[in-house]
């Protein structure tokens, strides 16, 4: 089996799990009570917070622990628009191909009345930062771009996009969900405000993740009931998944150089031979994107179709957002990259782990082409394209 879906999920690691068994198995107290083991708790719950904080250059007081990357997406826009509110600012700038916890969350905030402004992300998936400061407003409470798409797997410019903000004092929030463990983030010299991640991305457990708050910054809870997470998330903690989590990002920030310079030559590789089969084109810009995403559209075909006879060849990929797997609409990522429906409705993602090998990428080249020419062969689309019926956009 090739796995190739790692922008999913991951499997997690090794150290990982033993920290996971060995917290459960020791230290299963809770940390807000005042004998032994719930201190032993606190202390590996605070240590956790700790490794958290080092890996992206913040303060451990800055590290708020989540159930994953949406509900601390949740937390930060929400928070951000009811600082806003209070101001009298109720505008927020984001862009089209954002995940839907963001997406969802600002239409949420729309019938609510705030004006939303999602900007266009053009044909190589990148954010251009002129326009995010040409969208800001002297009302706008918070700027939020995504770190690296997860269907499409471009990295955005968000240094740049970070010292506008900054610079205009506007609050500046970035889902580094796909990002995080991948890419190198120092939320300092990003001029970062808030950051969402989920450990389930780079091999931790899923159900936890966080939500780093520059120190200043005013949350809204969404759980009341206790005061834990300095009163900003109530719960008693994940200790556990959140240790295993430190755990798995320490592993992989340690890991990131020698992966990434492992999976680039491999994953242009996959590209290099995708980009032969006729009438198919890489989503997104070809070398600004995680070291692991590939994304093709196939013209004639359907995604779904592609999966299945994959999977049949012990290759599991996806077509998008697994969080959107089970919508028959074209990923909501392509369109607004220009792909039009037909040809959003073609897509493969492909994202690889660390175990890949050469031989591994040259057997995807060959199935998908295989599988390609089949889907084709019955199609009454390409037979449309092929006789000159229709006209083809690839």
């Amino acid at each position: 089996m090739i796995y190739a879906d790692n922008a999913a999920t991951t499997k997690m690691s090794e150290a990982a799990i033993r920290e996971l068994v060995a917290v459960n198995e020791n230290t299963y107290g809770n940390p807000s009570t005042l004998y032994s083991i719930g201190q032993s708790a606190k202390e590996v719950l605070e240590k956790a917070r700790e490794k958290v904080a080092a890996v992206i250059g913040a303060e451990p007081n800055e590290i708020y622990f989540t159930s994953g990357g949406s509900e601390a997406d949740n937390q930060a826009i929400i928070s951000a628009a009811e600082n806003g509110r209070k101001s009298g600012k109720m505008h927020i700038v984001s862009t089209a191909f954002e995940h839907h916890a963001v997406l969802n969350t600002l239409e949420k905030l729309r019938k609510e009345g705030f004006d939303i402004t999602l900007l266009d992300v053009h044909e190589n998936g990148i954010v251009i930062p002129s326009e995010v400061e040409d969208a800001i407003r002297d009302d706008t409470c918070l700027v939020t771009v995504m770190f690296a798409n997860n269907e499409i797997g471009t990295i955005q410019p968000i240094g740049e996009i970070g010292e506008i903000c900054r610079r205009e004092g506007v609050p500046f929030h970035t889902d580094a969900v796909q990002a995080m463990g991948h890419i190198a983030i120092d939320v300092n010299d990003l001029k970062v405000d808030m950051l969402s991640a989920s450990a389930h991305k780079f091999h931790g457990p899923k159900g936890v993740g966080f939500l780093y708050a520059r120190k200043g910054t005013r949350l809204t809870n969404l759980i009341e009931g206790g005061e834990q997470e300095r009163g900003k998330r109530a719960g008693t903690e994940n200790v556990p998944g959140i240790a295993a989590m430190a755990v798995a990002l320490e592993e992989a920030a340690g890991n990131m150089r020698e992966y990434a310079d492992r999976l680039t030559p491999i994953r242009d590789r996959i590209i290099d031979g995708l980009s032969r089969i006729p009438h198919s084109a890489l989503n997104g810009d070809a070398g600004r994107r995680l070291p692991g995403n590939i994304n093709y559209c196939f013209e004639g075909i359907e995604g779904e179709s592609l999966l299945l006879l994959l999977d049949d060849r012990g290759i599991q990929a996806s077509s998008g957002s697994a969080c959107t797997s089970g919508s028959l609409d074209p990923s909501h990522v392509l369109l607004a990259i220009c792909r039009v429906h037909d040809v959003a409705h073609g897509s493969l993602r492909l994202s690889i782990g660390e175990d890949i090998t050469e031989e591994d990428a040259d057997y995807i080249v060959s199935s998908v082409s295989e599988v390609v020419e089949y889907l084709r062969s019955f199609s009454p689309v390409w037979r449309d394209l092929m006789s000159g019926k229709s006209q083809f956009i690839l």
